[in-house]
């Protein structure tokens, strides 16, 4: 069983992070899937797509949660049945979950230089000229990108953009956390991100500061 690594965020709030190294197959052993969830992993037409939604319902099994316990609003964003909240993503061969008993999100990406090609999509670009290392840049830009994207799940909005709504405060690569604001209509929202990396990917979690 591949379970990657598991983060005790606080006494409310875990991630589980899966590495899937296993076939379909096998990831679908003692897996129970609602109609719906069958349904989707049918009509997914990537192996290793097939493969992520599988071993998300393994971590869903590790905190103690099946499939039949998680279901999804009109908007695409997951909820437990239950007080606990979940956040939910898979990049290549990663997939993680974080559950807490407040909002939260949380986004696993691969590190690859096009994130410097689209980078002035989400986010002020002129802010991280003064990095003179391309490598270094990239891990900050995926970093950004990844605490936004978690912010974004959290929110969970319409309309919400990445480059006018969602601000991440400037840290170091070594912090390993930062701290982020959406603003959106008459709202405003303060969360507190953490981030680490491993084997070329990044991986972020929001979570609601206790600032607001």
């Amino acid at each position: 069983m591949p379970l990657y690594k598991t983060i005790t965020v606080n006494a409310t709030t875990k991630v589980f992070i899966w590495k899937i190294e296993e076939s379909f197959k096998a990831l679908s052993e003692g897996i129970s899937l609602t109609e719906n969830c069958s349904n989707r992993v049918f009509n997914m037409k990537s192996d290793l797509h097939r493969r992520g939604f599988m071993s998300i319902r393994h971590l869903l099994a590790l905190a103690g949660y099946t499939d039949h316990d998680l279901y999804y609003d009109e908007n695409g964003k997951p909820h437990l049945t239950g007080n606990m909240h979940i956040s939910i993503t898979h990049s290549f061969n990663f997939s993680a979950i974080i559950i807490s008993d407040s909002e939260v999100g949380i986004d696993i990406e691969k590190q690859r230089n096009k994130i410097l090609k689209i980078a002035h999509k989400f986010t002020p670009i002129e802010e991280y000229r003064t990095i003179a290392n391309d490598d270094a840049l990239m891990r900050k830009l995926t970093i950004v990108w990844c605490a936004k994207e978690s912010l974004y799940k959290s929110f969970a909005e319409k309309g919400v953009s990445f480059l006018q709504n969602i601000y991440v405060e400037e840290f170091a690569l070594e912090d390993y956390k930062t701290t982020a604001t959406v603003t959106f209509k008459e709202k405003t929202v303060k969360y507190n991100v953490a981030y680490l990396e491993f084997e070329g990917f990044t991986c972020a979690f929001a979570l609601l500061s206790e600032n607001q």
